[in-house]
């Protein structure tokens, strides 16, 4: 179960969460994405660098066919605001790669999530409890799954 968090705060999304969310293959990473999607529905927030990410994960490794694809990003629009960012946000995650030594598709997420208000970041691949411009925390909630 994932820890609460204040119901102001406001969460991104990292892709890894959102196609967890969708995956069978690791039913305890699901339920774990699933959790988070539930208890901070109205907070969430995710941007086209998400959607681009997850539409090719969808394709590649679901192997969907592009109706299916269409109709997940359809349904994370329904659900959740979907920001774009601009060369402010895109200058701003080369400055965290380098302040903070992240790779820069994730430093482009913690950018667009700063840019946003964003609180919190749930993401797999960085490191847990990281605070980023002493504004945005690094929660990963599958720290605790045993690897198999």
């Amino acid at each position: 179960m994932i820890e609460m968090k204040p119901m102001s705060d406001k969460v991104f999304l990292d892709t890894n969460i959102v196609i967890y969310s969708y995956s069978e293959d690791e039913p305890e990473k699901q339920e774990i994405a699933n959790d988070i999607l539930e208890q901070y529905s109205n907070q969430i927030i995710i941007s086209n660098q998400v959607i681009n990410e997850l539409s090719n994960t969808l394709f590649r490794k679901f192997k969907l066919n592009a109706d299916e694809v269409r109709e997940t990003v359809l349904e994370l629009n329904d659900n959740f605001p979907i920001v774009n960012f601009n060369l402010q946000t895109q200058l701003k995650g080369i400055e965290l790669k380098g302040k903070y030594k992240l790779q820069f598709y994730d430093s482009m997420i913690l950018a667009t999530a700063l840019e946003n208000g964003c609180n919190i970041v749930f993401s797999e691949d960085m490191q847990h409890n990281q605070v980023i411009e002493n504004q945005l925390t690094i929660i990963n909630p599958f720290r605790d799954i045993k690897s198999k």
